[in-house]
């Protein structure tokens, strides 16, 4: 019984999910109301409330969700130096942003959420720091600077791939990523 009733959460969260992402689309999350996404998604006022205190509660479940997924991933990759044994790494990434590639679009995009994109930074700048540390210990005055071109690279791209103008797979944009910064770190 427990199995049904975790499988009809899931599937009204994902619904709740989907609507909030084509909202989004549309307008900005402080324009959305409960009403306007429960009648798009055709569930009722109440079962939102079963699982939501508000779009914002909403959106901020959501992020949280994203965000521990790419926080276990990091937690569960030892620092070594940037070589072929990380594509693994960047291709993980790549595929969780794939697989909520709506909502990812739609909290980096225009009427996103701002802290979204600042803590996965916040996350991936401790782990990436550490590896350049690693991989480049005779620049460490310049690491900020390396870090900075980096993530503010990667982050254009995916912004770029996920706002779907851009239909390629993510092991293809985890590829181009990964020998674009082995590009420029052989050149610095």
């Amino acid at each position: 019984m427990t199995k049904k009733t975790d499988r009809r959460i899931r599937k009204t969260k994902a619904q709740l999910r989907q609507g909030l992402a084509e909202l989004l689309q549309e307008k900005s999350l402080k324009e959305i109301t409960v009403k306007e996404l429960t009648d798009k998604v055709d569930i009722n006022r109440s079962t939102f409330y079963l699982h939501y205190s508000d779009i914002y509660d909403m959106m901020e479940k959501i992020g949280n969700e994203l965000i521990e997924e790419i926080e276990e991933l990091v937690r569960t990759r030892p620092v070594n130096p940037f070589n072929e044994s990380s594509f693994p790494f960047i291709e993980e990434i790549f595929t969780i942003l794939a697989e909520n590639r709506q909502i990812c679009a739609a909290l980096l995009g225009p009427n996103g959420d701002i802290a979204f994109l600042q803590r996965i930074e916040n996350i991936l700048s401790r782990h990436s720091l550490k590896v350049l540390e690693e991989t480049l210990p005779e620049k460490k005055q310049d690491l900020q600077y390396l870090y900075s071109f980096f993530a503010f690279g990667c982050v254009g791209m995916i912004k770029m791939w996920l706002t779907g103008r851009y239909e390629e797979s993510p092991q293809y944009m985890a590829r181009l990523t990964f020998h674009l910064i082995m590009n420029a770190l052989h050149k610095s």
